[in-house]
Formats: structure tokens, sequence, C-alpha cells
């Protein structure tokens, strides 16, 4: 056996330590939190190098670049791109919060008269985003079923961006990421995939050819349920184009958020261990039960994805949507039931959070909106955490024992 290090790193490797310097500033082992707005020249001469691009600095005001912000980015470019992000040629850019990274990036890249095709699970923020928004710029889109077929239906001249998820929310549809890239190689459509659901541990967009990818680090990446964030990743070029929009958009993260997203992502590999294996044996024991009408889960074999997620996922993530046999009441009193499960929204934590998606994420669009954009009433979401298996299992056991 070589005693060589393995190149590239290993993805848990890379999430401890991708994209770092040798040496820290002050050689700190952890990244130094920066608190800062804006950033001193020492004289004219190294702003007008600055200015002139022929100094290599990204930090001139907090808009445009943050020294703790960097860091974390070039970690995450290191850990989506699988290896050093110089190689790779992969970078990211940091914002906000999720949505902020779809709608800046869309912004950035369409114009009046072009078409996107979105797939019909894709966060319901984001299709908010396409009718209140896009309309007003002109920016046509349709919204189809995740598969093939019916993206490539959907796809006209002016089609510039196919926008999907995978796994998606709530039902954990899983697309043929390769047959979509297919699709729109040599039609001058770009690809952008929010992997948020699979996190780069159980799945590597860009490898198969995806131009860009999106996470909410809300969710896995921050894993504590302690921040907001967003970040978009691709090659540098299209990528710089969006971080220039981040300075006039101004959805900017901020450094304690960067930080706070930086540790977590130290214990990604783990955490997301236990998310995959807590998960599917869960969803295993619920659609054994004869109180659970269905269960949607990526790796069950009854998933209709099954197939497409065996082969573009390493693990099926740490959410299980399953309906209850009784509907939105007894749905309601399972829910109230568990003990270990905190009601509430968002998914990706250490702690299980559990919801009611007709309570809570489309409580506004009445039974009749639900039933039409394929919400059951008996539908729960549940984002299993890490706590120990054999509690959650039996904390469902012993709610399902009270319905």
């Amino acid at each position: 056996m070589s005693d060589e290090p393995r190149d590239p790193p290993g993805p848990s490797t890379l999430s401890v330590h991708g994209g770092e310097p040798a040496i820290r500033a002050g050689r700190s082992i952890t990244e130094p939190v920066v608190f800062a707005s804006t950033f001193p020249f020492a004289d004219t001469a190294e702003l007008h190098a600055f200015m002139q691009r022929e100094l290599e600095r990204p930090e001139e005001y907090g808009r445009y670049g943050n020294p703790t912000v960097a860091a974390v980015a070039a970690r995450l470019a290191a850990l989506e791109g699988g290896g050093d992000p110089a190689q790779t040629g992969v970078e990211a850019v940091l914002m906000a919060s999720g949505m902020a990274a779809i709608t800046t990036t869309l912004l950035a890249m369409l114009r009046a008269g072009q078409h996107v095709v979105f797939t019909a699970d894709v966060y319901r923020k984001t299709r908010l985003f396409a009718r209140s928004y896009l309309d007003k710029f002109g920016v046509e889109f349709d919204i189809v079923e995740p598969s093939l077929a019916a993206i490539e239906a959907a796809l006209r001249d002016e089609t510039r961006i196919i926008f999907t998820e995978a796994p998606t929310n709530p039902y954990l549809r899983v697309v043929d990421l390769e047959g979509v890239v297919a699709l729109a190689r040599g039609r001058r459509i770009k690809t952008i995939v929010d992997a948020t659901f699979a996190t780069p541990i159980n799945m590597r967009p860009l490898s198969l050819g995806v131009d860009l990818v999106v996470h909410s680090t809300t969710k896995y990446l921050g894993g504590h349920n302690d921040l907001l964030g967003g970040v978009v990743l691709g090659k540098a070029g299209i990528v710089g184009a969006i971080r220039e929009q981040v300075g006039t958009l101004g959805a900017v993260c901020d450094p304690h958020n960067a930080f706070l997203l930086g540790r977590g992502l130290k214990t990604l590999g783990l955490r997301v261990e236990r998310h995959n294996h807590s998960a599917l044996a869960l969803a295993r024991m619920l659609e054994a039960h004869p109180k659970i009408a269905r269960v949607w889960y990526p790796l069950l074999e009854s998933h209709e994805d099954h197939a497409h997620a065996r082969a573009l996922l390493r693990g099926g993530g740490g959410v299980i949507s399953f309906e209850v046999v009784g509907g939105l009441a007894t749905g309601t009193r399972l829910v109230d039931a568990l003990r270990i499960p905190k009601l509430a929204p968002s998914l990706g934590g250490v702690e299980s959070l559990v919801e009611q998606p007709a309570l809570m994420s489309f409580y506004d669009q009445g039974p009749e909106g639900r039933a039409a954009l394929g919400i059951r009433e008996g539908l729960i979401r549940y984002a299993v955490g890490i706590e120990d298996l054999e509690d959650l299992e039996a904390d469902l056991r012993a709610a399902l024992d009270q319905v």
C-alpha cells in the first residue's frame, strides 16, 4: 500500500481542510473572524495596483469581500469540486440565505425574452419568485414534472436555464441529472441544481456536468439550526459574474455567519452519515407500519425515482415524508404525540424537526390549492437529526400507538 496521501482527499478531509492556507493569520488553527466593513490601502500606489487588477487582494469594502467569508467559500469550493479549487476551477460565492443565492443567480443570468424550465418539486419560494418576479422582467418559464420527457417537451429556442432539485421537497424526487445535462449540452442552456437535501457528501452534481450548484447553508452545511446562508458553486467564469451581482444586490454573507458555517462544515461528513443511516432505518420502519399509508424516501425500493437515487446518491439524506392513514387530523395527533422532534420548519440540523406541510409550508393554499400542488392533507415531513436511532424509533412507535 502506498504511503502517499490521497489526491484528492476524501469529503470529510475537505470539509475540515479544503482550500485552507498552510498557516492562517496569527497562526490560528481555526479561521479568524474579521469584523470589518472596510479595508484600507497602504497608499495610492497600492490602490492603483488594486484597481488595475495587478494586486491579488480580495478585500476593499465589506459588500465585495471579507477574509472570513472568502476562506469558508474556498473550503466549500474544494468540497463541492472534489479537490483543490486551483486545479478544479470551482469557485463559490456565499450569500445571506439560500433564497438570496437562488434569486441573485437567476437575476444575474437572465434577461427579458428568455425562458426557464423549473421542475415541479423545487422549493416553493423558488416557484413563488418565478411567478411573482420573473414575469415582471419579461422572463418566461414553465414548471414541469421532474422527468426528462417533461423537461425536454418544455424546452424552447429561448430556454437558457433548467433549474431542478435533487432530492426535492417534500417528495424526495430525484431526476436523472446526467440526462438533464445531455439535454442542455449543445443548446446554450445552463443547468442549475439545488442540492441542499443531498449535500456534497451524498452527491456532487458538478462532476456530472451540471453548471451551477446551490445550497441553503442554513440546513446541513451549517448543521446546527443557528445560521442563515446560501452558496452558489461552479466554474470561475459563471460564478464570477454572479459575485459581481452580489455587490450590487447586496445579499452578502456576514463574517460571523461564515464563521458558524465553517465550524459546522467540519463535522458535515459525520453528521450526514448519521442522518443517512437513521433516516433509512426509520423510513423502513414506517413503511411497514399499518397506520402509515405511504412513505417517500429515495432509497426505498417503493420510491418512484429509486433507480436514479441509487445511481446518483451516496446516501438518502435525513428527510422522510410520509402519509398517515386518517388524513390531517390523525397526522396532527401523531405530531403532537412525538416527544423528541421539535415542531418547526427547516431541516438538516442536529435536532430532529417535524412538520405537517398542510399546516405550515402550504397552509395559505387551502385544501384545494394544496391538492392542485400535490400536497396531501395527511402528509408529514420528518427531518431526522443525530439523536440515537433507538430513541427516535421508540418515540415514533409510541406516538403511532396513540393514534
